[in-house]
């Protein structure tokens, strides 16, 4: 595959860049700039070989299923590239960055034809226009004839074959016009084809996975059955597993529908399947004055495991400082609250003492926010920025539709 680094002649040629620009925000004013800054590389090296650079973004989501019109369009409005230009344009400065409200039509084409050589144009949000997440070729036509040379560094939508992220690339591929991996891209697709890609310097090899349904990650749980020496399961999901082992779980959450495939799994593994052996409980979710909040064994029909209890902390961090390699991907309980914060932080802890000695991997998504809340973001080798993505990547063995359609 070409990167950005092999791009060359630039000068004067328009370069569409699928970004990830999909930051929270509230009335207009980001809250967290970080998937902006990680685009920057690609950015800066396009506009130091004078690309007129394009950058296309989704932002959030519009419900098209929706009946009623204006509810449409206030998601449109709630979701608007502007203030992202805005942002963007703070973080450059010195930079021309103009913002094109239209997804198609004239007030593209001119704003496009605009761009002088070292000069950035944001388009509107891709999800603004319907055909988008189909694929539509029409749509994807429109946006392949803006540009001379695609570049893809939007690895959280790597796995959506959607018209920005694979019907522009095909059709410009078509054209014998250069397609590329951005910067970001090629640190994601690098790092997490080496959990794909397992050596034997890289064993033993330990995922560690949380999440609340077990049918939310059976392909991802049979994918690394047969990839790695130990799983070990925490978070929602373990409880479901806990009582395919025959134990109480009380109240916890269940995916019943699931049940026969623990069995069948736990069978399967051999041992390779590491579970909890005890709970932080409680009798209410919610954080209120008097709740209960025990350590316990087996779980109490009145009561909901949230976290996992202090041996399995010790059980999973044994577990983890033998590994030469860990991929994350799912808190081991409810982190936002504090009573059920100790599980994901001895996980951390477990990952911070092999900085050195191993190499590790967060999935994105949940993993990521509590690594970087509890302060442990810095602590591994390697922070997705995407937890789909990640997720698809590992289960179809290194392949995604963003990047396979580049190869």
């Amino acid at each position: 595959m070409l990167t950005v680094k092999d791009l060359k002649d630039l000068k004067g040629k328009r370069v569409y860049v699928r970004v990830d620009f999909n930051v929270p925000q509230t009335n207009g004013v980001i809250r967290d700039t970080n998937r902006i800054k990680a685009a920057l590389p690609t950015i800066q090296e396009l506009l130091s070989k004078g690309a007129r650079v394009i950058l296309m973004s989704h932002l959030g989501k519009i419900k098209w299923k929706e009946p009623d019109p204006e509810k449409i369009e206030a998601m449109k409005k709630a979701n608007d590239m502007a203030p992202v230009a805005k942002a963007l344009a703070e973080l450059l400065p010195g930079v021309k960055v103009s913002f094109c409200a239209a997804t198609r039509g004239e007030e593209l084409t001119k704003a496009v034809a605009a761009l002088n050589d070292g000069e950035i144009l944001l388009g509107q949000n891709t999800r603004y226009e319907k055909g988008e997440e189909k694929n539509d070729p029409e749509l994807a036509q429109i946006w392949a004839s803006l540009a001379d040379v695609f570049v893809m560094d939007a690895f959280g939508s790597a796995h959506r074959a959607h018209a920005s992220t694979v019907g522009v690339p095909s059709i410009l591929k078509a054209e014998g016009k250069p397609v590329a991996l951005g910067y970001l891209m090629i640190k994601e697709v690098e790092n997490l084809t080496r959990c794909v890609e397992v050596k034997d310097e890289d064993r033993p090899y330990v995922a560690v996975l949380g999440g609340l349904k077990v049918s939310d990650k059976i392909k991802v749980i049979d994918t690394l059955l047969n990839k790695c020496d130990y799983i070990i399961i925490g978070g929602a999901m373990a409880y479901t597993f806990r009582k395919a082992r025959g134990e109480e779980i009380g109240k916890s959450f269940l995916d019943a529908d699931s049940l026969d495939y623990a069995k069948a799994c736990l069978e399967k593994a051999k041992g390779k399947i590491i579970l909890p052996v005890d709970a932080v409980a409680t009798d209410s979710f919610e954080e209120k004055e008097g709740r209960k909040v025990e350590i316990v064994k087996e779980i109490p029909a009145d009561m909901e495991g949230c976290d996992i209890g202090p041996e399995s902390c010790k059980l999973f961090a044994d577990v983890i400082s033998k590994a030469k390699m860990v991929f994350w991907n799912g808190p081991m309980g409810v982190f936002e609250q504090k009573d059920f914060q100790a599980g994901t932080i001895a996980v951390c802890e477990a990952i911070k003492d092999l900085e050195g000695k191993a190499f590790s991997v967060i999935g994105g998504g949940d993993s990521a926010s509590a690594a970087k809340q509890l302060g442990y973001k810095q602590n591994f080798s390697h922070v997705s920025t995407g937890g789909g993505a990640s997720l698809e990547m590992i289960e179809n063995d290194g392949h995604l539709p963003g990047v396979d359609v580049l190869k």
